[in-house]
């Protein structure tokens, strides 16, 4: 009995010292030394531990010259960026700065998620971006995204199966593509390139239908693509793969197949970024000994695609003029020349490309990389996101994709394939 009352006031005098020292840590936590700090949390998009150093330099630059403001850094998986971000801002816990790219943001946007940036943008900071980039972050005339770095597409291509196949230069257009894979498996047995049909992965070939003149949408967001020029571009892809000159696993694989065939030798070219060239040096050193650049590969009406990644500020955030202010700073002009150096993207502020071009132009010890580098950055003047911010975008690339599909396993004609398509976008509520 004895025992058992000193272990009961051991307990109660330990609980005692907890107890204190949980409220000075609460007292403190509550001090106005703690409290004249607001947070702005950040997300961005698998960038860790690549680019660790730079972004901890920046933060705590921005910090020096806003003292009453903290950042804290939250690096999510690309994978899991999607469903995290709609948990948050179902959940109203968003963070208050998340790193997205225009067609995923469009979703949200949709429903009025994001803080609209037309009231809080002045048209002079505005016109520090390049005027394609900032609007391809806007949906209904409205803006809900501030640009940050861009990629082009590059042509990335085998120069020792070219060789092989008595290819001199590689294709700049879809015509001369579908030839070159002609003949590339003809000569040598292997595929010319992958192209992705799987409705959630890459819309490369749903942009290389605008490529090629086709338009997806009209002004009151109903199907436009059951045309000439869209019959054209389904019979396109139908005719390569019943001809045999795409692998049958463009039907269930995703991009990462196109990476992992052209690394492994077995195609002959890659659209990607010209920042993948390094990727290829580290996975698949003698594939990229015998590895060249060349311009994206476009259609009839001559676009080129450029991929945007821009910053994004939740309409629920509670510090929304501190999180517009660090977005800014994030990607004003000198920061974003330096990530592009850092990260070998494109900027995309007027400055920024304008002091980017000309540093890469002056390079004279050029690499495989810088080469590309340039292609990349040379190709801004025409590029554009060729597929626009629209709502239920995925369900679009879903009903062409599913449908160009049962066209190539003739299933169905190319006629009924586009018609089922249309029939199912127009169906769509407010499609």
């Amino acid at each position: 009995m004895a025992i058992a009352s000193k272990n009961t006031w051991k307990r109660l005098s330990i609980c005692a010292l907890l107890g204190l020292i949980l409220s000075w840590a609460i007292s403190c936590s509550n001090s106005p030394s703690a409290s004249n700090k607001q947070e702005i949390e950040f997300w961005t998009m698998q960038l860790q531990p690549q680019f660790t150093n730079y972004f901890q330099q920046l933060i705590g630059k921005f910090e020096a010259e806003n003292p009453g403001l903290q950042v804290r850094w939250v690096d999510v998986p690309w994978t899991a960026m999607e469903s995290k971000i709609l948990t948050a801002v179902s959940a109203r816990t968003a963070p208050d700065v998340v790193n997205l790219n225009p067609s995923f943001a469009s979703q949200l946007a949709a429903r009025n998620a994001w803080l609209d940036l037309d009231a809080k943008v002045s048209p002079q900071v505005r016109q520090q971006y390049l005027p394609k980039i900032w609007q391809a972050s806007s949906l209904q005339n409205k803006s809900f995204g501030v640009p940050w770095y861009l990629t082009t597409r590059v042509t990335i291509y085998n120069q020792n199966l070219f060789k092989q196949a008595g290819i001199t230069k590689p294709p700049a257009n879809y015509t001369e593509l579908a030839a070159v894979a002609k003949q590339i498996k003809q000569k040598t047995g292997k595929y010319a390139f992958f192209a992705t049909l799987v409705p959630e992965d890459s819309a490369e070939v749903l942009e290389s239908f605008v490529q090629m003149g086709v338009e997806l949408v009209d002004a009151q967001g109903k199907a436009a693509f059951n045309s000439p020029a869209g019959r054209e571009a389904f019979r396109y892809w139908v005719d390569l793969f019943k001809q045999g000159l795409l692998p049958r696993e463009v039907l269930t694989q995703g991009h990462r197949q196109a990476i992992e065939l052209y690394q492994g030798g077995e195609t002959a070219i890659l659209a990607s970024g010209a920042e993948f060239m390094k990727a290829i040096a580290t996975n698949a050193p003698e594939i990229a000994k015998v590895s060249a650049t060349a311009p994206q590969i476009t259609g009839k009406t001559g676009k080129k695609n450029v991929a945007v990644m821009n910053l994004i500020i939740p309409r629920d955030t509670n510090v929304p003029d501190q999180a517009l202010k660090f977005a800014l700073f994030v990607t004003n002009s000198q920061n974003q020349l330096a990530f592009a150096r850092e990260a070998n993207v494109l900027p995309s502020t007027v400055e920024a490309v304008t002091e980017y071009q000309r540093q890469i132009a002056s390079d004279v010890s050029a690499t495989p990389v810088d080469l590309a580098r340039r292609i990349s950055a040379s190709q801004l003047k025409d590029a554009e996101v060729l597929v626009p911010a629209i709502k239920n975008l995925k369900l679009l690339q879903k009903a062409i994709y599913e449908n160009l599909q049962g066209a190539m396993l003739g299933e169905k004609t190319v006629e009924k394939a586009i018609a089922d398509a249309e029939q199912t976008w127009n169906q769509l509520p407010s499609g």
